[in-house]
């Protein structure tokens, strides 16, 4: 008999691909929730519409599922809302749990970084949301996290379609020393086939998994290969000058923008911000070291020049 395996956040960038994943796999059927009616109906889905941070829906929820997906995102309040509840709820009825995290979690750190280093969530509330909701999988026995780095794919928002445009207008390119740090991409059906692969392994209940390219380009190399992809080359020659410009004072008034827009449907007006927090995390020489789940969930991984064309593909396709 085929489980039952709930997604929360199933509406999602990387929520869509693990049920799609699961219905597809023969192994289990995804029971596909989100804040959102969910659109289509497949005999393979089920779907159910409720908030993640009401615990009596996921109780409801629970009830006759065999394991969990947790994709839930959106603000951090939301994410240590949503993994708080999820946790209570689970008790009664013990279903493996797979907890998507993130390498924010791991901060500042420098250099070669396992699942052992110490997780310190100190660049922003993201990284302290995405710590505090670590600290509540690892309280209940049969939880296993997912660390991905940046999640890239066709329609994927942040590490596709945001800089996509940046590229393609030349604000982001070769940032010189600014941009010498690692991009540790990891493309989305990779998180969600990880997904999978750790809902299968009992003997993976408590460990951690970092998820991504086992070798990473620098982001100046990324931003190369990327504006290939999409036809967008030559890159800009950006000085410190010019990137600190965008960072501290166009970015704050672009965002306050940006959300205005999102909020009248205004879809790719204004030109999206370039925080801070991005240009410390293009400087980062961080390197997440992926051998233990190359091991235990026998991960392989797509190309980047594969997933760069995948990508490069979509944006044209739902830009025509």
């Amino acid at each position: 008999m085929s489980r039952r395996i709930l997604v929360l956040g199933a509406d999602g960038f990387i929520g869509r691909r693990v049920v799609a994943q699961l219905a597809a796999s023969g192994w289990a059927i995804p029971v596909a929730a989100g804040r959102r009616r969910l659109k289509g109906s497949v005999p393979s889905i089920d779907r159910l519409c409720f908030d993640a941070t009401d615990e009596k829906a996921l109780r409801a929820a629970l009830v006759g599922v065999d394991g969990v997906v947790n994709c839930v995102g959106g603000s951090p309040a939301t994410i240590v809302s949503s993994a708080r509840c999820l946790f209570r709820a689970a008790i009664p009825t013990g279903p493996v749990v797979v907890q998507l995290s993130s390498m924010a979690v791991y901060g500042a750190a420098q250099g070669e970084v396992d699942e052992q280093a110490p997780l310190r969530g100190d660049c922003g509330a993201y990284g302290v949301a995405k710590v505090e909701a670590e600290r509540l999988a690892s309280d209940y026995h049969r939880a296993v996290i997912l660390r991905p780095g940046c999640v890239y794919g066709p329609r994927g928002a942040q590490w596709s379609e945001r800089l996509a445009r940046l590229l393609r207008t030349h604000r982001i390119g070769d940032l010189g020393a600014g941009g010498d740090g690692f991009a540790n991409m990891v493309h989305v059906e990779d998180v969600a086939a990880a997904a999978l692969a750790a809902l299968r392994r009992p003997d993976g209940y408590g460990q951690a998994y970092n998820l991504a390219l086992p070798n990473p380009p620098t982001w100046n190399d990324f931003f190369l290969q990327f504006a290939r992809a999409l036809g967008a080359v030559p890159i800009a020659r950006l000085s410190e000058r010019r990137l600190a410009l965008e960072t501290r004072l166009l970015a704050p008034p672009l965002k306050v923008a940006e959300i205005l827009a999102g909020r009248l449907g205004l879809g790719g007006f204004p030109p999206p911000a370039i925080p801070p927090s991005l240009a410390r995390l293009w400087r980062q020489e961080i390197r997440l070291l992926v051998g233990k789940a190359e091991n235990h969930l026998d991960m392989r991984w797509t190309s980047l020049d594969r997933g760069l064309a995948e990508t490069a593909r979509s944006l044209q396709t739902h830009a025509g």
